[in-house]
């Protein structure tokens, strides 16, 4: 008897234990999200002045320059993206697993083949990009020597770069996104100086401000690499090596590589079938869309940015069920908060666009409504692919999600050969994104037993559901009323109240509730 009630309250204390430390990791993500949101309007602000201020300084021409050159020099980018991911994956598992051995071994074994990387990446720039850069751009002959200088400080400024991303990778694997905030306001003084100092420097623009900028870059890398030196004995660098890691690293980056080039194949391939069937309009139709749900994608990313790391660390602690626990409300947020931001955006389009540009071409507002929807849904399926990565095997999950995403253009020609409008290959995209859902659902359902019946349940419906009442009022508002500005205000105050109080309503749980509303009263001190 005595046996038995020792084991209950051992049992009791365990479960206290758990949703304490479950709390704690909710308080911390929170405070992440907002100090990444702080970052990104911040950065926002000063890019915008930034950007007019040397637009109007160096040119057309030389503007036009500097961003060719930097598109050749970063033809290793979607590698760079690929092998990140694999080392943020596998540092936030030796975090989480607490063996801090280990974690150096890790950290000295990314940060080899990020050295390998960067040597085939100079090789490869100083011939094939080069030559490219010399024969095949045209540039005026005037400009060709401040042209090769500006290549040469943006591959140095990239090999910089690239060699930083292991302790960025630290940094997130730790969740320390103060840092980002506070190293972000110190690139966006130095940027605000470079546009003061372009305007008065009496030598050529466009070399003195890719000197200028690789400064600024340089500057920037070396804060995360010595903050990380000071604070992290895993950053200190020292020569390692093992096959089976090297192999283990390389095969995560590949699969990872296939899934980024199927989202390029998509992209691109789509672009191009719009180009084929129809004018260029159409083209630039998709360009301001995507130009509008870029903004829509940051508030999303900065939330899961704070998330991510969690997520891992509860695979790594093989704590499952707080790892289910946090991919139901990451994904259920994600939705949410993208339908909050977007839905004044999707409802009143016409008058954004009209407004914007002075004119509201063809096709940009169904496209620009097709693609935010993808984006949300997008959102919603992200954790599912957070924990297919989590576990680190990931071959069936890019393979499967891979080839059904390069399925959008055979698809999307068939429908366009028919005699489609342009339309279609977002409706396309649309069906096969929900497909991809419930790929994802079935792949983390075969690694670790994820409970898919409760996901369609408590989210996917519950989001349908959120969105469709949510969705009423504005819809109502924007249909019978006189269009104009007193219209267009009321609409967005009507969408952000409505969906607030719906999601509010109906789409978090007591417990959700009552976390979210206690957090935004302590952060605003009410």
């Amino acid at each position: 008897m005595d046996c038995f009630f020792k084991e209950n309250v051992l049992a009791c204390m365990t479960q206290e234990k758990g949703k304490s430390r479950e709390a704690e990791n909710n308080k911390r993500i929170f405070k992440n999200t907002i100090l990444l949101y702080f970052r990104m309007f911040f950065m926002m602000i000063v890019s915008l002045y930034t950007s007019r201020v040397i637009l109007k300084t160096l040119g057309v021409v030389d503007f036009g320059i500097y961003n060719v050159v930097g598109g050749v020099v970063s033809m290793m980018g979607i590698v760079n993206g690929a092998m990140s991911v694999a080392t943020q994956r596998y540092l936030t598992y030796e975090i989480g697993h607490g063996d801090l051995v280990r974690l150096k071994q890790v950290f000295c074994m990314c940060l080899n083949i990020y050295l390998l990387l960067a040597a085939i990446y100079l090789v490869l720039s100083e011939t094939v990009g080069l030559w490219f850069l010399n024969t095949q751009l045209v540039i005026p002959s005037d400009r060709m020597f401040a042209t090769n200088w500006v290549f040469q400080l943006s591959l140095f400024t990239s090999v910089v770069s690239l060699l930083t991303n292991p302790f960025n990778a630290i940094i997130i694997s730790h969740e320390k996104m103060g840092v980002y905030a506070y190293i972000s306001i110190f690139e966006a003084l130095l940027k605000l100086a470079i546009a003061y100092a372009i305007v008065v420097i009496p030598y050529d623009k466009l070399v003195s401000y890719g000197f200028l900028h690789m400064f600024l870059q340089v500057a920037v890398c070396f804060g995360y690499i010595i903050y990380c030196n000071r604070n992290y004995d895993e950053s200190r660098y020292k020569f390692y090596w093992e096959k089976p890691l090297f192999k283990s690293l390389l095969s995560y980056t590949g699969w990872n590589l296939f899934g980024a080039m199927a989202a390029l194949a998509k992209g691109q391939g789509l672009n191009m079938l719009l180009n084929m069937f129809f004018s260029p309009v159409v083209n630039a139709a998709r360009g301001i869309a995507y130009q509008v749900n870029s903004t829509v994608c940051q508030f999303f990313n900065n939330f899961y940015t704070a998330v991510r790391p969690q997520i891992t660390k509860y695979y790594a602690q093989d704590d499952l069920k707080s790892m289910f626990n946090l991919v139901f409300r990451s994904s259920k947020l994600s939705f949410f908060l993208i339908l909050v931001i977007s839905l004044p955006i999707v409802v009143e389009a016409p008058f954004i666009i009209q407004l914007w540009l002075g004119q509201l071409p063809d096709y940009v507002v169904p496209f620009m409504r097709l693609i935010i929807i993808l984006t949300a849904v997008d959102a919603m399926a992200t954790p599912l692919m957070t924990t297919a990565h989590a576990t680190g095997k990931i071959a069936l999950y890019q393979f499967v999600v891979g080839t059904m995403t390069i399925m959008n253009i055979p698809v999307s020609y068939v429908f366009l050969k028919m005699g489609s409008g342009p339309v279609v290959v977002f409706q396309v995209s649309m069906c096969i994104s929900v497909i991809n859902l419930f790929l994802r659902l079935w792949i983390v359902k075969r690694l670790v037993n994820f409970p898919v019946r409760d996901y369609i349940v408590q989210i996917f419906m519950r989001c349908l559901l959120v969105t469709m009442v949510s969705s009423c009022l504005p819809v109502l508002i924007h249909h019978y009323m006189e269009k104009g500005l007193v219209t267009f205000i009321v609409v967005c105050v009507a969408a952000v109240l409505s969906s607030v109080a719906a999601v509010l309503a109906l789409g978090l749980n007591g417990s959700e509730r009552t976390f979210m509303v206690r957090m935004v009263r302590t952060k605003l001190k009410i």
